[in-house]
């Protein structure tokens, strides 16, 4: 009698119409393509989002044994095919000699890389945070020989979401780098920053976190987390918003206005991201957790800024990996 029942559950089990199910209650990666000697893109099923995200990840050229893993966070203009990382940053060519996996989500403008709450007219209900830090880790480690540990990289709205993962998940990385980033959340006027960032590619941050001072934005601040810190290789880094000779030599495409507005605006982000950073760095200190200290007396919200920091930052983020 248990034989037949045995049986009976291993044939109901495996009916096609469950099989199907199960799939789609699992993460997978469904498409692999190797675009380049160093660089693959995979299709990565995501149950919580309910479809296929696309990650661009990076290998060491001469790659031998386990590595470890660092992912890296566009800002709020992210790239929906590529990571801007890669197409702007030349993550690619900085990493190609260090001996680690590197991944790249695209796709993320304007999400804040976190878990939304409600569903978005324009962004949808996009569940990053559990995309980063459930689904996707054990088929980076798997498929690419991971060592378990792992980094976080982002710079803007990405530098925030690196911060407020690393807080709300410190087992899962070693290391964190917020360049030009804000990452208290929870106070008026950085709540008005986040409104903004939202609303600039058509979303709605209240869709995100809830109404102002509810309790998700609480708990997306680092600060409010910060014991969670302890023990992180943190790299904190912003420009002041003063212009530099980058900007000068910085290529204006005709479509972003004349050289003058585009550095006004690029320094006026940038002032804003030197404010919270230099607040968040008090934060630590008070809490008596160490950090190296980036933060520039000249530089704007600027991709050429960005690519000097990763010199810079990589020497604290290497120590935990």
């Amino acid at each position: 009698m248990t034989v037949l029942v045995s049986v009976a559950v291993m044939a109901l089990l495996s009916a096609p119409g469950l099989a199907h199910a199960d799939r789609h209650r699992v993460a997978r990666i469904t498409k692999l393509s190797d675009v380049g000697p160093l660089r693959t893109d995979l299709w990565v099923y995501s149950p919580s989002n309910h479809k296929k995200m696309k990650v661009n990840v990076l290998t060491p050229a001469n790659a031998t044994g386990p590595r470890s893993v660092v992912y890296m966070l566009d800002g709020a203009d992210a790239g929906d095919d590529v990571s801007d990382w890669i197409t702007k940053g030349r993550a690619g060519r900085f990493f190609a000699d260090k001996n680690v996996t590197v991944v790249l989500p695209a796709g993320g403008k304007g999400t804040f890389y976190t878990n939304w709450r409600s569903r978005d007219p324009k962004l949808g209900k996009p569940q990053w945070e559990t995309f980063l830090t459930e689904e996707l880790p054990p088929l980076i480690d798997k498929k690419f020989n991971g060592t378990g540990r792992n980094a976080v990289v982002g710079l803007s709205m990405g530098g925030q979401a690196a911060l407020a993962l690393a807080a709300r998940f410190p087992r899962l990385y070693t290391g964190v780098a917020s360049l030009s980033g804000c990452p208290e959340v929870y106070q008026p006027a950085n709540q008005a920053y986040v409104h903004t960032t939202v609303a600039n590619v058509g979303g709605n941050a209240i869709n995100m976190w809830g109404p102002p001072r509810s309790p998700a934005w609480k708990a997306h601040d680092p600060a409010t987390r910060i014991n969670a810190l302890r023990g992180k290789y943190i790299y904190l880094s912003s420009g002041s918003g003063l212009a530099g000779p980058l900007d000068l030599l910085r290529k204006i495409e005709p479509d972003e206005g004349t050289r003058q507005s585009v550095t006004a605006s690029a320094s006026a982000l940038e002032l804003g991201a030197w404010r919270c950073s230099i607040n968040f760095g008090i934060e630590l200190r008070k809490a008596r957790i160490p950090f190296t200290d980036g933060l520039r007396l000249v530089g704007t919200h600027y991709w050429g800024y960005w690519e000097q920091d990763l010199p810079r930052m990589w020497p604290t983020i290497a120590r935990g990996l």
